[in-house]
Order: C-alpha cells, then structure tokens, then sequence
C-alpha cells in the first residue's frame, strides 16, 4: 500500500499547483517570477538529494569493500558522460515550456478549466505514439478516446455555457500545455533509462532552469524580489511540483507499474478541480464534476481492460 499511497500523493501534490500560482498572480507576480521561484527551489532540491544519494551510495560501496575503481563503482556514483547529461537536460526543457504555457492560461481561463484542459494529454500521447507507429489505435484505444471527449466536454462546461463564453487564447494555451506535457511524458521516460531516478530528475530539472533562464533572465534574484512572498510561492511550487512528485513516483511507479501508476495520478485533476472551487471560489456545477468523473473513467479505461484480459486468460489457462 505504501507504493499507492506514494503516487497518489504525488499526483495529489500537482493537483494544487494551480491553485497556488493563481495566487501569486493575485499578489502582482509576472509569469517569469513564478515558474523561475519554482524551478530554483526545485533545482536545490533535487541537487541536495541526488548529493545525499551519492553519498550513501559511496558510503555503502566502501562498506561493502569493493575498493575504489571498477564498473561497479561507476554505477553506484550514478556517474554519466556529458552526452547523458545533456540528453537528460534536453528531456527535461518540454517540462518547462508545460509549466510556461500552463501557467499562462490561468491569467485568462478558471484553474478548473485549466486542468481539464492539460489533462487532453492523454489522448494526445496516444495520437503520437500511434503516428510514430504508424498504427491504427485499437478499439478499447478509440473508446477510451470517445469518453475523454466526452468528459471534457462536460467538465470544462461547453455543454453549459456554450464556446463563446470562453477565452480562445486561454483555452489555446491550456491545450498546448497538454501537447507540452505529453512530449515531455515521451521524451522523459526515453532518456537515459537505465540512471538512477534521482540523478535523472536532477539533470531534467537543470536543463528546464537553463532553458527558462534564457527565455525569462532572473532579475527577481539580484532585485530584492525573491525576499518578498515570491520565496513563499516559489518554495510551495518547487517543494509540491518540482521535487516531491518526482520523487514519490520514482519511489512507488516501479513497484505498482505504469498502468496503475496512470489510473492513481488521475488523482491531480480532482484535486485540482476541488482546489479552484473551495479555496479560489471558483464556480463549479454538478454536470462539470460528472465531466470529471467521466474523465477519471476514460484514464482508466484501458488497464480496467487489460486487467479484464489477465483474469480471463488466467481462468482458462
């Protein structure tokens, strides 16, 4: 149970992001001031527990009396050629464009929305991989993008209040913070696969706060700034988005696989709905939370089916 409650607190953990930047935007915080906060809090984070982790795997390896040279001693410092690094760096940059282009759709849509909208990854990573495939997605595929459809509608509250009463460049940005995010998904779990997850997670997170520092520069930490309630911000940011949930999955995601892992991290999108509604105010009716609801089922829709199949043939055989 512990490796599900991991999950589910890590995808718990990104369900109140949005619900804190849109605070920080009520408090007069630009764009490049709150994703910056939070990825240099991130940054030290996971830095100090990849330095922690290498120093318990020294120590553990001197214990052991294996010496000081050898492949397994490599392993063990988690050590990686600069061609990993960098690969691993370039892996991590789509995380920053999602954070960008996610956080700028609050200025203009409800965190509710918000979120509904992020969540199309789902079946926007099943298009990619069907086109790099170059396969046709099977039925209980198209289905399950039937249903997500569906709930989406329902949940963003088209069916309700009609397309005109929406931002159209919110809504763009919301989905290309989906599209973002489901490259990242692509590329992350590619990218040097065979490295320590907490190595992994710190070199990402280096190459998202490179990339950022050249798109916005860090003015907020030589003008005084970064003392003010942007540290607050940025600390609750980087500790629930940055640090934790990749930790947590790195921790209960092996243990539990990936399937379940995407049925529990469903968990962010209520969470974040619940967020908006009780704590920013925002005004969520009954059929957008059955459009959650509906969403929830469309993501576990295709382990529900491979669970059916396991026990079917487990029975015969």
């Amino acid at each position: 149970m512990k490796y599900y409650a991991a999950v589910l607190a890590g995808a718990m953990s990104y369900g109140i992001l949005s619900t804190i930047v849109v605070l920080a935007y009520g408090k007069g915080y630009q764009l490049g001031e709150v994703v910056g906060s939070q990825l240099l809090t991130g940054f030290i984070l996971s830095w100090v527990l990849a330095l922690y982790t290498k120093y318990k795997q020294v120590r553990k390896e001197r214990e052991a009396g294996q010496g000081k040279g050898g492949a397994s001693q490599i392993q063990a410092y988690g050590r990686l050629t600069w061609k990993h690094r960098l690969t691993l760096m370039a892996a991590g940059t789509p995380n920053v464009i999602t954070g960008l282009v996610y956080y700028q759709s609050l200025r203009y849509i409800p965190a509710s929305l918000a979120i509904v909208l992020l969540f199309q990854f789902t079946w926007i990573s099943v298009l990619i991989q069907a086109a790099a495939k170059r396969r046709r997605p099977d039925k209980v595929t198209l289905l399950t993008l039937l249903v997500l459809f569906g709930g989406t509608l329902l949940a963003a509250g088209f069916l309700e209040q009609g397309l005109t009463e929406f931002n159209v460049w919110g809504t763009a940005l919301g989905m290309m913070s989906a599209v973002s995010y489901s490259l990242f998904v692509l590329f992350s779990g590619k990218a040097v696969p065979a490295a320590h997850p907490v190595y992994r997670s710190a070199w990402m997170v280096t190459g998202a706060l490179l990339l950022l520092c050249i798109l916005f520069p860090p003015t907020f930490l030589f003008n005084g700034l970064i003392w003010s309630q942007l540290l607050a911000f940025g600390l609750l940011l980087g500790f629930f988005g940055a640090f934790i949930p990749p930790v947590l999955f790195a921790f209960g995601v092996p243990h539990i696989g990936g399937g379940m892992a995407g049925i529990i991290g469903a968990a962010e999108l209520p969470v974040a709905v619940l967020m908006s509604s009780f704590v920013l105010r925002e005004q969520v009716s009954g059929l957008q939370w059955i459009g959650v609801i509906v969403v929830l089922i469309g993501v576990a829709l295709p382990e529900l089916h491979k669970l059916r199949l396991s026990r079917s043939s487990a029975m015969y055989s």
